[in-house]
This record gives C-alpha cells, sequence and structure tokens, in this order.
C-alpha cells in the first residue's frame, strides 16, 4: 500500500514499494483532493454535463457525443500495452477508492460523483486537449476567409495568440554548479481547481516530482526525475483537419440527459474524413484516426534517467504535439520534437512527420515559446505564436554564465512588451518615455493598454468586419470566432500592414487617445487574475476566489494574456512554474496559481496564490523526513 506525505503546502508525495500499489495511492490522493473536479473531468469526458447544469451543457455535450471521445478513448485503452493497461487500471482502482461526496459544489448540485471505468483517463485527457489544436483556428480561417477573401490572412497571420508557454534550458557550462537548468511555464485557461497540480511519485524503480493532470496517471509534460528533467511547451503543430462534411457512411442518435427539462437527441454522424463535430464540418485527428492518445509514454517517462530515455518515452507520445526540452546530470541537453503530425498530400494523410532534434552543447542555451523555429517548421504547422516572447527570452540568456534558479525566476518575471514600439509609432510623441513594462503597479503600462482596447474597438468597427460580427451558431467554437478579439490579437500584424483593408489606422489611433483618456491609475486595476470554475460557464455562482493584480501581457515572457479591446482580465496565464536544477533537486522550485486542494474551504485551496502573483517559486521539497506523512 501507499503511504501519503505531505510538505508545507499540501502537495503530495506519494510513496509505495511498487509501481502498482503507487499508481492506485496517486489515483486515490488525487480523488480525495480533488472529488469535484474528478467528477467534472468525468461528466466533460462523457458529455454528461447538462444532467447537472441543464440546458446550458448542452452545447459541450453535443460536442463530447459527435467527437467520439470516449469511442477514441476506448480504442486507446484496448491497444496498451499490457503493463500500462495494469498501470491506469490500478490508478482508477484508487480514484475509486478515494472518491467521496464532501465537496461544495457536489452538495449544492445535489449529485454524487460516479465510479470511473478503467478507459476515463484517456477520455478525460482527451477531452481536455481536443480543442488544443487548430479546429478553431481553421473555423475562424474559413469565416474570415468567406467574408474577408485573401486578406483575412492579415487575421489570421503568425501572431494572435492570447497567451503561450515558455520552456528554455542551458548547459552546464553556462551555470554555477557545472549542470543545466530547465526553466518554463505552461500557459492556459486559468481554472478553479487548477489543471496542473504538484505531485511526487516514489517507489523502488524511480522517484519523480512533476505536474499531473487531474484524472491521469505519472507525470505528462514537466517533471524532474532526480537524474533528468523535463519540459514542453505546445509545438503549434498542424494535426487536425476540417472539412465540410461528405457522405455520412455511419450514424446513430445518442440521448444527452437535461437536468428538469426533456432529454435531448443528438445525431452521431461519421464520414470518410471523420465525425461532424458541428453542423456541416467534419474533423479528422490523429487521436480517433490511430485509436492511440499516447499513454504508452507514461511508465517509460517515469523510469527514465537520461535524455536518451526520456527520448525514446516520447516516441509513443501521440498530442498534443510538443516541443521537448531534456537534460539530464550527464550534462546532456536536447530540444526535440514529440507527437504525431500527418504528411499530407491533398487532402490524405501519407505518413507521419519525423521528431526534430537538436543537441545543446555545454555553454549553449535552447528557448521554445510556440513560435516558428527555422524551415523545418514547414512540416509542422502554419501559424505559429509571435517570436517576441523566445526572442526576449534569448536575449535575456546571451552573454550571461553562473546563472542560478534565481536569474530563472527572474526571466519568467520579465515584463518587457516588445509590441510597443511597432504600436505607439501611430502616435508620435505618445508613451516615448515609457520603458515598456506591463508592471501591474504602472499608470504608463494602463494608460497604454487603455488606448489599445480603443484602438482595436475602432478597428472592429469598420464596415469591411461587419459580416463577422454575427453569432456563430454553436457557442463551444464562439470564442475563437470573435473578431473583436482577433482583432486585438493581430494588432501589430495590422499596424505592420500600413493601411490594412484600407483603413487609416494613425486615424483611428488618434482618436483612440481620446477614447482612452479616463484610463485606470495603474494596469493591475484591470489585469487581474481570473480563475474560472466549471459553475461560472454555466451561469451559477462558483467559489469565490481573490481577484489580485498581476504583471505582464500576452506577449511578455510573464505572459499573463489579456485579450486587447475584449478584456484586461488575466483569464490566460501560467498554469504553472518551474525552475529544474540538475545539480540539486532541492534548489529546484514549482508553483500553481491556486493551490494543491480543490475544496474552496481548504487551507490549501489558495494559499500559492499570493506567492504566484509574486512571481515567486515553493520549494520542492525531497527529503522524506521534511515531509509529514497523512494518517488515514
Amino acid at each position: 500500500m501507499a503511504r501519503i506525505y505531505r510538505d508545507a503546502y499540501g502537495v503530495p508525495h506519494v510513496r509505495a514499494t511498487t509501481v502498482l500499489d503507487l499508481a492506485h495511492g496517486q489515483g486515490e490522493v488525487v480523488a480525495r483532493d480533488r472529488a469535484w473536479q474528478m467528477e467534472w473531468l468525468r461528466r466533460r469526458a462523457t458529455g454528461t454535463t447538462a444532467e447537472i447544469f441543464g440546458s446550458d451543457g448542452l452545447p459541450w455535450d453535443r460536442l463530447a457525443r459527435r467527437a467520439l471521445i470516449v469511442d477514441t478513448a476506448r480504442r486507446a485503452h484496448d491497444r496498451l500495452d499490457d503493463e500500462s493497461q495494469a498501470f491506469v487500471a490500478a490508478y482508477v482502482a484508487g480514484v475509486n477508492d478515494g472518491l467521496h461526496e464532501d465537496a461544495p459544489e457536489l452538495r449544492r448540485l445535489g449529485t454524487e460523483p460516479q465510479p470511473w471505468p478503467e478507459w476515463m483517463p484517456l477520455a478525460t485527457f482527451h477531452a481536455q486537449h481536443i480543442l488544443f489544436a487548430n479546429l478553431g483556428s481553421k473555423l475562424w480561417e474559413r469565416r474570415a476567409r468567406a467574408a474577408l477573401g485573401d486578406d483575412a490572412s492579415l487575421l489570421s497571420h503568425e501572431g494572435p495568440l492570447d497567451s503561450g508557454s515558455n520552456a528554455w534550458a542551458v548547459g552546464g557550462g553556462r551555470t554555477t554548479t557545472g549542470l543545466p537548468l530547465i526553466g518554463g511555464d505552461p500557459h492556459r485557461v486559468i481554472e478553479s481547481p487548477g489543471v496542473y497540480l504538484q505531485i511526487r511519485l516514489a517507489c523502488d524503480e524511480f522517484d519523480v516530482a512533476g505536474f499531473t493532470f487531474a484524472g491521469v496517471p505519472g507525470v505528462q509534460h514537466f517533471a524532474h526525475a532526480g537524474d533528468v528533467a523535463w519540459a514542453i511547451t505546445n509545438a503549434m503543430a498542424d494535426y487536425q483537419d476540417v472539412h465540410d462534411a461528405g457522405p455520412v457512411v455511419e450514424r446513430w442518435t445518442e440521448t444527452i440527459v437535461v437536468r428538469d427539462q426533456r432529454p435531448d437527441e443528438v445525431e452521431v454522424a461519421i464520414t470518410d474524413q471523420g465525425p461532424v463535430f458541428t453542423d456541416g464540418l467534419s474533423f479528422r485527428g490523429v487521436s480517433t484516426v490511430l485509436g492511440d492518445l499516447g499513454f504508452g509514454a507514461l511508465l517509460p517517462l517515469l523510469r527514465a534517467r537520461t535524455v536518451d530515455d526520456v527520448d525514446r518515452a516520447l516516441d509513443a507520445w501521440v498530442e498534443p504535439v510538443n516541443n521537448a526540452v531534456i537534460a539530464d546530470r550527464h550534462g546532456a541537453v536536447r530540444y526535440r520534437l514529440a507527437g504525431r503530425i500527418p504528411l499530407r498530400d491533398g487532402d490524405a494523410w501519407t505518413g507521419w512527420h519525423g521528431p526534430n532534434r537538436a543537441e545543446v552543447p555545454a555553454d549553449g542555451q535552447v528557448v521554445t515559446a510556440n513560435e516558428r523555429r527555422g524551415p523545418e517548421s514547414d512540416l509542422v504547422g502554419v501559424s505559429f505564436a509571435a517570436a517576441y516572447r523566445a526572442e526576449r527570452i534569448n536575449v535575456l540568456l546571451d552573454g550571461r554564465d553562473r546563472l542560478t534558479p534565481d536569474d530563472f525566476r527572474d526571466i519568467h518575471n520579465d515584463t518587457h512588451l516588445a509590441t510597443v514600439p511597432l504600436l505607439r509609432a501611430l502616435v508620435p510623441g505618445e508613451f516615448d518615455d515609457w520603458d515598456c513594462r506591463m508592471d501591474a503597479d504602472s499608470a504608463d503600462a494602463a494608460r497604454f493598454a487603455a488606448w489599445r482596447n480603443a484602438l482595436v474597438r475602432r478597428i472592429a468597427a469598420e464596415p469591411v468586419f461587419a459580416p463577422l460580427l454575427e453569432p456563430f451558431a454553436d457557442p463551444v467554437h464562439a470564442p475563437w470566432l470573435d473578431v473583436t478579439g482577433r482583432i486585438g490579437l493581430a494588432l501589430p500584424t495590422l499596424v505592420a500592414a500600413g493601411t490594412p483593408f484600407g483603413i487609416d489606422l494613425a486615424a483611428l489611433a488618434r482618436l483612440a487617445l481620446d477614447d482612452s483618456r479616463d484610463h485606470p491609475a495603474t494596469w493591475g486595476e484591470t489585469h487581474v487574475a481570473t480563475p474560472v470554475h466549471a459553475f461560472e460557464v454555466t451561469g451559477l455562482a462558483a467559489p469565490e476566489v481573490p481577484r489580485l493584480p498581476v504583471d505582464g501581457d500576452a506577449d511578455c515572457v510573464r505572459c499573463t494574456g489579456s485579450l486587447p479591446g475584449v478584456t484586461d482580465e488575466a483569464y490566460r496565464g501560467s498554469v504553472a512554474r518551474y525552475v529544474w536544477d540538475l545539480a540539486d533537486r532541492e534548489a529546484s522550485g514549482w508553483v500553481v496559481p491556486l493551490g494543491a486542494a480543490g475544496h474552496p474551504d481548504h487551507a490549501h485551496h489558495r494559499d500559492q496564490l499570493p506567492i504566484w502573483v509574486a512571481g515567486d517559486l515553493v520549494p520542492l521539497v525531497t527529503d522524506w523526513d521534511l515531509l509529514a506523512e497523512e494518517r488515514a
């Protein structure tokens, strides 16, 4: 049986003799800590949220059924090797032993958590990532091109992203210890409870500390195993296709139970190009085609001891397609692309892209921030993040040696906004004395952001964009199709184009100065962290989380994403932050936006929030004598 220990922040350290006992312990402690979140994830994966939330849950439930989330998970589970199946089964057994009803959300909804079948971890993972690739972007491109023709590329070009992840490493020749350092932070919608949770998994075979998804065994994207550590960013790969739905080859009807209403019937239709996911459109994704969700990589990652071990484990990875940064105590540092990307001949998939790899010398550095990495990226994707964050991190690293974890923490917190010089050229003489830093206590940042918002709204009001103001029928995909938000994200591209769509941007920029005279005193008055809870999505009052002012903005390294013209709130941001020291794991640090516990009244529900806001890290404690054993 596993034993559970906790650090001062309630982070679980699971200790067992065997791998299967460890998996059971992980499942049990996560279910105990995150009972509501586990039930919410189960319902999202199975398309049964309307059963507890009423008709507000129907749009997602219809997508989940139409996109074959459960079918894909079951097929992927069936094809796992025996050892991986046993690992997942032990985790699920632990989940079912740990589930309980003592969660305010469950009590408020009058529901109980339901047992998990063995394939459920694969389904929850798939549900979290089915919209993580390019379905939304491809819907936007189709709609924008229909309205704007070839000029639509100005709103779809590289750069229109409201947040992004960072990961970087330096070789041992650049550190005080002579061994590599890795730093980074993934960015997603900030959720309550958090999408990632910190965990340590130790048994006779391995001892790994890292971040895991609630509902998924092992650690997936960011971890320190003592001898080796790794991190990822989204590679912005193109591994989903959208087509006009062709002839249906198979169809059936499913019934969705709706709270306090009549059941809803949804048709599931399969075409040669994949399932119909929204009216008139089908999609093809690698997990759906292969019946593989990459769970064969989970145990090999835990057992990894070297860069080569992690690299081999990632050969089994499917999606999301990631840029991986790996380093070990032998001094090796490597970049690789991990995941399945189809090679295309027209609409046909003819094979799979091989992994890009690059070795990093002892005196070298590697940075990945969702950007186009060079000519090799042409086969990876079609739209990447602007290079601002990657270029800034490289500048902050260039020419420096004797680097420490504290230096990496400072890089996390850099608030320089590289787009300012381009944008302020529209209004000569304005903002010239400002240092271009989006600090929460900055009055200049507040003034700039208010002007930027006003400019975006004036551009969006131009008649050329009127056809794009019509709401999209399917609300699940609506966030990707908001023209004001798209203009806000594409503003640097539009300004670089001169007079896009025949619009006199300089004239609008001068008018926007008048619009924004009454701006907030500081950026932090409106740029506040806003973790989203499932209740808010469905119109219910969520457990309260303090809205604290945060530094940064979307194109800063401190990438707290606002949406110019729509909201200043940091609804996206780093959902984890870490520094991995290969010389001494206890010199490493990590943090999440809220805390280890999912229960909103628990002392560890949001105790890391002020630390996260301040840009600091929580110590990674690995000495068992410094941890408190949890008694049953």
